[in-house]
């Protein structure tokens, strides 16, 4: 209630009791003259002479009603001074409360150390029992794992390939050439949206202003938290699983055109893009190609769950799961373009972080990250990576990490002082054990890169070298995976001598003591005992820089308009219209040998079973499913 209400109803009870008032007016002081705390002994004092005074009483409430209403007035007249003493009870209370907060943080550490049974204490210090110090080992080694940085995280300033691009050949020279690509695409698009709205901004990828808005068709849920890491899958809606099942139905008959048909209606379906991205590159139409990748990891990144954070190296994303495999395709495919284009080091980061969403690496991510630590120079990095990953020091056993810590420790060694060289082996030391454990590496490094000089033919000449198998096939698989995508590094005229000095000073070795040989020999047995090709599922045409070409003339059977490969949309390919041309090829004035092996190809239609069926009403229409004209890609 304010002042001026409470005056007001005082002055309508002075009114009623106009004599009772004036009789009590005389016999007491002035209010504000009282002091405030008075009136508690004045309370005190009217409850033990209730019973003999009541007229009295009732004359004490009267003023004590208008002593509460000098007291209210005193309050807002000291208002200042108050807030001025509460600000100080303030500051004096947070100084408790971060003490107190203080407090609570030292207690959990002294709780840890009273369960460990150590004492805290330093002057009482005793000796512990073995039991408590190897819990004391364990709990440290735990907040040492914890605060120390995965070696797989990832950096996401280097995430961007345009961003490489522009530390490589300068902003100018980039900016440049998009609005250039930017000026050709934008004639591309025929009937679509113009920067209707703006697309989400995402990490792994920059969407481009002409897409279309992200439809939120796929979603991420948490499966479990194990051990300090999170485990997710993909999800997908109702609309999207229709889509699904029209692009199995056109992949069961080979029917790209109805692909191209299921993005038209809905336009982040995961395997449609991935799809047409393979059928684009095999075109020519590489750009293309990566525009359908960059697209399928924009819809994959924008159903991210809030707690899904891959860049930290924390979080699970399970092969095994059937709708989490688009993401390690597109990611794949993804780390091979930014390769082509240049730009090593964002392909190391996504190989980084292809290798940490799944710790058993379905897509062979840890017989690249070499290749890419050695492009991008990245040399101090991998030696950390081979100590730390999985901490069992074993990747010196794979024939590619086997030469590449060699290379690391041969441009490392130059920064190096004597104290570290003294501790580690050489670069020679390094690659003459590389070469002992893994001889047939460098038979094929020579026919591959190539190596001409005639020293490499001396070389080869050694019976240590002259086996064509390890008598492994897992060993085998993985030399020819290492082979073909590492076989570039060796053109360097500095690598080829560390390599030629170090087979002639390993003959030189065998030729004093052959144990030594019989020994690497049961190493690599060791390592390598399947009788069964373990990374069958790795095709080497995956971890090469070839890519294979196949001319329009041998995809028309696809249904998609020629007209697509000179710039047209594929967004807006659709079915052709019945009746179309869908004659099949001639064989008129064409090598014979070409033919027949040509007519192998299931798809390959030479337009003699529609001939001899008479034309009549059996003929189905172009766009109708024929069994014997059966599409593959």
């Amino acid at each position: 209630m304010s002042v001026r209400l409470l005056r007001k109803v005082l002055q309508e009870k002075a009114e009623e009791q106009p004599h009772e008032i004036e009789e009590e007016s005389d016999s007491h002081s002035s209010p504000d003259s009282r002091n405030p705390f008075d009136l508690l002994d004045e309370e005190e004092h009217d409850q033990d002479d209730q019973d003999n005074e009541s007229s009295t009483a009732e004359g004490s409430l009267t003023e004590r009603i208008t002593n509460q209403e000098a007291n209210l007035k005193s309050v807002f007249d000291a208002a200042p001074t108050s807030n001025r003493k509460y600000k100080k009870k303030k500051k004096r209370k947070g100084k408790e409360d971060s003490s107190h907060k203080a407090d609570k943080a030292e207690k959990p550490l002294d709780l840890l150390l009273e369960t460990l049974s150590v004492d805290t204490n330093a002057s009482n210090h005793q000796p512990s029992s073995t039991k408590s110090k190897a819990s004391i080992t364990r709990v440290r080694n735990n907040l040492v794992k914890h605060c120390t940085p995965s070696v797989l995280a990832v950096d996401p300033k280097f995430l961007s390939a345009e961003n490489e691009l522009k530390r490589i050949f300068g902003s100018k020279v980039v900016s440049s050439f998009e609005n250039n690509n930017q000026a050709g695409s934008s004639r591309q698009i025929r009937g679509g949206r113009r920067g209707t709205h703006n697309p989400r901004k995402t990490i792994l990828v920059s969407p481009s202003d002409h897409w279309p808005r992200w439809d939120g068709s796929i979603s991420m849920e948490l499966v479990e938290t194990k051990e300090g890491k999170h485990y997710f899958r993909y999800i997908h809606t109702s609309s999207y699983s229709q889509a699904q099942s029209a692009f199995e139905a056109a992949k069961a008959v080979h029917d790209l055109n109805g692909i191209a048909s299921t993005l038209l209606h809905h336009p982040y379906h995961l395997d449609s893009l991935i799809t047409m991205a393979e059928f684009f590159k095999f075109s020519g139409e590489h750009q293309m190609a990566s525009d359908a990748i960059t697209k399928c990891l924009y819809a994959l990144e924008c159903a991210w769950h809030p707690l899904f954070t891959p860049l930290h190296g924390n979080c699970q994303l399970k092969y095994v799961h059937e709708t989490n495999k688009p993401f390690f395709t597109a990611l794949f495919i993804h780390m091979k373009n930014m390769d082509r284009r240049g730009c090593h080091r964002s392909a190391l980061e996504v190989c980084k972080l292809l290798l940490s969403l799944d710790s058993d690496d379905p897509m062979g991510a840890i017989f690249c990250i070499d290749y890419f630590s050695l492009r991008a120079e990245e040399y101090a990095w991998l030696e950390r990576f081979s100590e730390e990953y999985k901490s069992d020091n074993s990747l010196w056993l794979f024939p590619n990490f086997s030469y590449s810590l060699a290379i690391c420790r041969f441009y490392l060694e130059p920064s190096k002082n004597e104290h570290m060289e003294r501790e580690k082996a050489t670069s020679l030391d390094l690659m003459k054990q590389a070469l002992m454990l893994h001889p047939l590496v460098l038979k094929k490094l020579v026919a591959k890169v190539p190596l001409k000089d005639k020293a490499w033919a001396d070389i080869l000449k050694n019976p240590f070298f002259k086996s064509d198998k390890t008598g492994s096939p897992s060993l085998d698989h993985l030399i020819n995976i290492y082979v073909e995508r590492s076989y570039i590094i060796w053109r360097l005229p500095d690598l080829q001598k560390l390599l030629r000095d170090a087979a002639i000073q390993m003959i030189q070795t065998l030729e004093v003591n052959t144990s030594d040989a019989m020994d690497w020999a049961c190493v690599r047995k060791e390592a390598f005992s399947s009788n069964k090709n373990e990374y069958s599922h790795l095709l080497v045409m995956d971890f090469s820089d070839s890519v294979s070409t196949m001319p329009l003339d041998n995809m028309q059977n696809f249904m998609i308009d020629p007209m697509m490969g000179e710039g047209q949309n594929w967004n807006q390919v659709a079915n052709p219209v019945a009746g179309g041309d869908g004659g099949g090829r001639g064989i008129a004035n064409r090598n014979p040998l070409a033919v027949l092996f040509e007519s192998l190809l299931p798809w390959v239609d030479y337009g003699g079973r529609e001939e001899d069926m008479g034309g009549g009403e059996h003929n189905l229409p172009n766009n109708d499913y024929n069994p014997e004209n059966d599409e593959t890609h």
